[in-house]
């Protein structure tokens, strides 16, 4: 049997295969990531708005409880607004933007990325008031049971909060973590907003630290699995490197309590705060070994080439922890990775796994790798961010970009919403540019149709963790 003809297209294909990342635009990648981000806004939309397919809408949000909650994001392809996870995709945008400033400003995107973040905070602001933090608005039942655009939604707009007597210590905490670190970002040049986000982020701490206890207002969407130890932890730590006040290293130091983990998520906090908290052990102070201890083991099981590795990946080498937004994971590895390979090599540190070392070069090549599979540098051929690069997914499970512009969607009962817009396989007739979506299961496979959510529908949060990586691809030669 001769062999030598298919052997050659093999190693061609393969070339091809390996070679593709050196197309990649990140630069354009990262445009469009924030692009998404605007596309997810509620409320009054500014004259300079990207995605022209979107409207106003929420104008009434928080009229049923007599407050103005219009504004804010959509956290997927659906229109409720969650406090939890706006509230992680606003810290870990904000996180972009001071660990890779310079980065952001090279490329342009600076301002853009400031302005996704003041979306949120100005939000934020309005939700937070005295004792009380507005958690949700949006009814997930009546929401679900309807397929239409926000602009033309008319299912409840139920309100709920959080307060002395309904405590919810993940949301306060994770909600004091964006304003905090959002507050670093405003400081230089806005003192005045930057100080009213850092006072309600040091109220909500208290909030969150003296009123203790899971809120499960927002299951089965957004159930915090993990608890409020890991939010504790992570307000506390930003609240520090916004103010430098030792009752709040006192905090980490004493109270906060920490685990070791695999995982970085809008629930799953640990390890960002243990990263964040290993650069001051690496400027001298050594009393915070465990911390970054459990940083590296963070590191060392995800890892492949690790003897600890136990995250697993799909044939690509995409790591995969559960369907269903399982690219949130990988963006919020590649960041955590990243950021970690800026200290090491700062502070010329390596990360020990058993026998094996690894050094800021081995993180931040792990950390692209993630990118460049999200971007099309994988086995399939195709990118999983709408509007960019091979064979992009057309049919986001997304209310918004499925239905065309001046189709007034109100008057379309909400079963009939379904035949109409959500069962067609047709592309959507409004790109959802910048879109990272669910992503391939654990075989790599991939369904591009618009009812399977596990592949197809975005979410901020995998977005707002890219920004700052492909910030730092776009400007750096890394191989």
């Amino acid at each position: 049997m001769y062999v030598g003809k298919p052997s050659a297209i093999v190693v061609v294909w393969l070339a091809l295969f390996q070679g593709l990342h050196a197309h990649l635009d990140y630069k354009d990648a990262l445009t469009k990531s924030i692009i998404f981000l605007e596309a997810q806004r509620s409320g009054k939309l500014p004259p300079n708005h990207r995605p022209k397919w979107r409207g106003d809408s929420a104008l009434d949000d928080g009229k049923l409880a007599n407050v103005d909650l219009a504004g804010g994001y959509y956290d997927a392809g659906d229109n409720v607004k969650y406090g939890l996870p706006m509230a992680f995709t606003v810290t870990t945008l904000a996180w972009a933007a001071i660990q890779y400033q310079s980065e952001l400003k090279a490329t342009g995107e600076l301002q853009n990325v400031i302005d996704g973040i003041k979306w949120g905070t100005d939000y934020f602001l309005k939700a937070s008031r005295k004792k009380t933090l507005y958690v949700q608005v949006g009814d997930p039942n009546a929401d679900h049971q309807c397929w239409v655009r926000p602009e033309d939604m008319k299912t409840p707009r139920t309100v709920l909060k959080i307060d002395e007597n309904t405590p919810g210590s993940e949301i306060a905490g994770e909600t004091s973590a964006a304003m905090a670190a959002a507050s670093i970002v405003f400081r230089p040049f806005d003192r005045a907003y930057a100080r009213r986000l850092l006072n309600k982020a040091k109220l909500l701490f208290q909030m969150a630290k003296l009123h203790k206890g899971t809120y499960d207002g927002e299951c089965p969407f957004y159930c915090s699995f993990s608890g409020y130890n890991d939010e504790l932890f992570w307000a506390a730590t930003w609240l520090y490197k916004a103010t430098k006040r030792p009752e709040y290293l006192t905090y980490i130091h004493e109270e906060a309590i920490t685990a070791t983990v695999a995982e970085f998520s809008w629930d799953l906090k640990y390890a960002g705060a243990q990263i964040l908290v290993s650069k001051m052990f690496f400027e001298g102070d050594k009393t915070l070994e465990n911390f970054k201890n459990q940083a590296d083991s963070f590191i060392c099981s995800n890892i492949p080439e690790s003897p600890y590795a136990q995250v697993k990946t799909t044939p690509g080498g995409m790591i995969h922890l559960r369907d269903g937004a399982n690219t949130q994971y990988v963006t919020g590895a590649a960041l955590l990775f990243s950021i970690y390979s800026d200290f090491l090599a700062e502070h010329n540190q390596k990360v020990e796994c058993s026998n094996k070392q690894f050094d800021s070069t081995h993180l931040m090549a792990f950390a692209k790798k993630q990118i460049d599979l999200l971007l099309g540098d994988n086995p399939n051929g195709r990118s999983y961010m709408v509007g960019f690069g091979q064979n992009a997914p057309t049919r986001a499970h997304h209310r918004g970009a499925s239905i065309p512009v001046g189709t007034d969607s109100s008057n379309v009962n909400c079963p009939m919403s379904f035949v109409y817009w959500y069962n067609k396989d047709v592309p959507n007739p409004n790109e959802l540019t910048g879109a990272i979506l669910g992503g391939p299961d654990i075989n790599d496979q991939f369904h591009d149709k618009r009812w399977e959510s596990v592949f197809t529908e975005p979410c901020t949060y995998v977005n707002s963790q890219a920004v700052g990586v492909l910030a730092k691809l776009a400007t750096k030669s890394i191989a």
